[in-house]
């Protein structure tokens, strides 16, 4: 199940919030853990105990961990811990992956392939497996101590808003809210929190999902039938339809959070404005950046190591984010892309831009991050750099099936909601509709706007079977 079905939004979230906000105080975690159970259930029923399972043995070898005498048999609990729930998304999610690259290698070598049944991979299996690891890694830190309550373990690792894409939501950001949310429950909160599931959910559906089309279309195209027209229409419709599908998720997540008393972290920060891929990776996917920083950069020594170590470390990071997003070489590559860039930026091109200016730098930033995109999206690394060199090939004509009406305008307003921040009036919006308090004239106003894009995107899904998630694949 997803956020932008009809079978969510006209049933499951209706009744989920008439029966969680008609409960009694103590029994709203009971019905909140029973609602997530059956929305993971409803779209991966075999998974579901694998998960269950995973979670009630990782809790109690916590619990063990903390009440360990010795440093030593902490240091044991702890690399079980780490290695059930690395060893997990190993098996599920890598093993496909190595297998054929293994065979691969045989059979240049005349030699028999390894038998191997494919793996189905569980949805949403790198981000609790990462929420998991950071609830170990906390407490052995001592950052915070084990829960008592093994439901309300269960409850932040199952809860649905967040579970199957995001935001990745650390244990003590949200460790006093799991167990009393009465300072968060309030009308404000609940009207924020629809207003912002419902932002997020006309990002997916009505810009998201029409720009998908052509990118999905460029995309199934052979490389000797893309011109440079289409290969820049295909990347760049591919580059807004993930921003707008997946920043569009994670808007639909912080709100039903807010409307249930929870205050998840920002994931996305306008990161297409952003004037460096440094900054790029402080606005994108800000959870995992900061998962990554927190839990591998700076356990790798941070910045406080030779600068050549911190070149190597900014590389291993950033390899270590193409292969969490994906088991593949296109995503292997996209990863150290990225981190090649940050270190380029390290050495010189920051100064760069400080030269030339905001917009300058904006572009060329936008440009390396479009480039990217590319090797994210593409089914081989031969298909990714056949399409980047058609970029700068001959040829300028569309077919009439690239200047449709309706992709031309949803195209211009995900431009314009990308780049709007970049001047005063754009972010002054932006706070006044996300962020700041609201008057009633206020509430009205975005109440019907809310109901308005709910409305808008429900009729959309309704008659179209077109509905892709990006992010459910990682």
């Amino acid at each position: 199940m997803i956020f932008s079905s009809s079978v969510f939004l006209v049933y499951f979230l209706p009744v989920f919030l008439a029966v969680y906000f008609l409960a009694p105080k103590r029994l709203k975690n009971a019905v909140l853990l029973v609602a997530s159970i059956f929305f993971y259930s409803y779209g991966a029923p075999k998974f579901i105990f694998a998960i269950l399972a995973t979670t009630t043995l990782d809790f109690y070898l916590v619990q063990q961990m903390d009440k360990a005498s010795s440093e030593q048999r902490r240091k044991l609990f702890l690399v079980l811990s780490v290695v059930l729930n690395v060893g997990m998304l190993f098996y599920f999610k890598y093993c496909n992956f190595f297998v054929e690259n293994v065979n691969s290698m045989l059979s240049g070598m005349g030699m028999k392939n390894i038998g191997w049944t494919e793996i189905v991979l569980p949805i949403g299996i790198s981000f609790y497996t990462f929420e998991s690891l950071t609830y170990v890694i906390d407490v052995y830190r001592r950052v915070h101590k084990p829960l008592d309550n093994f439901w309300q373990y269960q409850m932040y690792i199952l809860l649905f808003p967040k579970l199957i894409a995001g935001p990745i939501v650390t244990y003590h950001e949200i460790s006093g809210q799991i167990k009393d949310r009465s300072a968060n429950d309030t009308i404000d909160n609940k009207l924020d929190g629809f207003y912002r599931f419902c932002l997020g959910l006309a990002k997916k559906v009505l810009i998201a999902n029409v720009i998908a089309v052509k990118a999905d279309a460029v995309f199934a195209m052979k490389p000797e039938e893309l011109n440079a027209s289409l290969a820049w229409i295909g990347a760049l419709s591919y580059t807004f339809q993930i921003y707008f599908d997946f920043s569009g998720y994670s808007d639909m997540a912080i709100g039903i959070g807010k409307m249930i008393g929870f205050k998840f972290p920002e994931n996305f920060n306008n990161p297409y404005t952003s004037a460096s891929i440094t900054e790029f990776w402080r606005r994108w996917h800000m959870t995992l950046g900061n998962w990554m920083r927190n839990y591998l950069y700076i356990p790798l020594g941070g910045n406080k190591v030779s600068t050549p170590r911190l070149y190597f470390n900014l590389w291993l990071v950033f390899l270590a984010s193409g292969f969490w997003h994906g088991a593949a070489w296109t995503f292997i590559i996209w990863g150290i892309y990225h981190g090649v860039f940050l270190i380029l930026e390290r050495m010189f091109l920051l100064k760069v831009y400080e030269r030339i200016g905001k917009i300058p730098a904006v572009l060329i930033t936008f440009f390396i991050v479009v480039i990217g995109w590319i090797y994210f999206r593409a089914d081989s690394v031969h298909y990714a750099n056949a399409m980047v060199s058609r970029l700068f090939s001959s040829g300028w004509e569309l077919p009439p099936l690239f200047l449709d009406k309706e992709f031309i305008t949803i195209a211009c307003l995900a431009i314009l909601f990308s780049f709007f921040t970049l001047v005063p009036a754009g972010k002054k919006i932006l706070n006044t509709v996300y962020y700041d308090p609201h008057s009633k004239t206020g509430h009205v106003c975005l109440l019907l706007v809310s109901i308005t894009l709910y409305d808008l995107s429900l009729a959309s899904i309704t008659t179209s079977g077109f509905n892709p998630f990006i992010y459910f694949r990682f």
